[in-house]
Parts: structure tokens; sequence; C-alpha cells
């Protein structure tokens, strides 16, 4: 069965992450990223409501990236944007980008918020 690579379009995927970066578009961008089909920023972390609320209406899932090991979101943050129409998934953050790909490239209305590995000391 022959592999095919994934289309996403003009649509923005996560091309690779490492400790403290992700890597978008052929760009490395440092720190945690919010990413949608039609672009990417600068998150503040869990704290940074006003990003993630800029989300209502244009996606449907938010799979919210933990760091290196899945954590539980804060149960405000998740009423919060559930109340704006965004069901959050929390993951680890390789599986959330990885996640957010595949479903990116379906067409699905997705968007990820991750934060980055830790550097190494």
């Amino acid at each position: 069965m022959p592999i095919l690579e994934a289309e996403f379009g003009s649509a923005l995927p996560v091309d690779g992450y490492g400790p403290g970066v992700f890597r978008v578009a052929g760009k490395l961008i440092r720190g945690a990223i919010v990413i949608e089909a039609g672009g990417v920023s600068a998150w503040g972390g869990y704290d940074d409501r006003a990003t993630l609320a800029g989300l209502a209406g244009k996606v449907e899932l938010l799979f919210v990236g933990t760091g290196q090991e899945i954590a539980y979101l804060p149960k405000d943050f998740v009423a919060e944007l559930e109340a704006l129409g965004i069901l959050c998934e929390a993951m680890a953050s390789p599986s959330a980008a990885r996640t957010y790909n595949v479903l990116l490239s379906e067409g699905r209305r997705v968007a990820a918020a991750l934060l980055p590995l830790p550097e190494a000391p």
C-alpha cells in the first residue's frame, strides 16, 4: 500500500518541534503557540484566554498540548472555552501537534494551543 503525503493546501501544519521551539511553515517559533489553519501566534499559556477566545466561530476543537507529559486542564479554562463553542482535548504537545495535523489534512476546523517541551538545562 503506498503511503500518501498529507495535503494541507494553504493551511498551516506543525512541521516539527523540539525543546522550547515549534517549526511552522519552515520558521522556528520559540515558546508556546496557538495554531489554526490560517495562522500562528504566540500564546501566554493557560492564563492567555483572549488569544483562544479569538478562535470562537473558526474552530470546533482545540487540542491543548500540555508539554512533555499529558496534564489535566484547569476546569475554568475548559468551561470558558466550551461556553464559546470550542471543545478542548488535552494531550502531550507532540501528540497534540500530530493529531492537529491529521485532522487539519482532513479539512476539519481545528486548532492547537501548544506548550513547548522543556529545554535541556
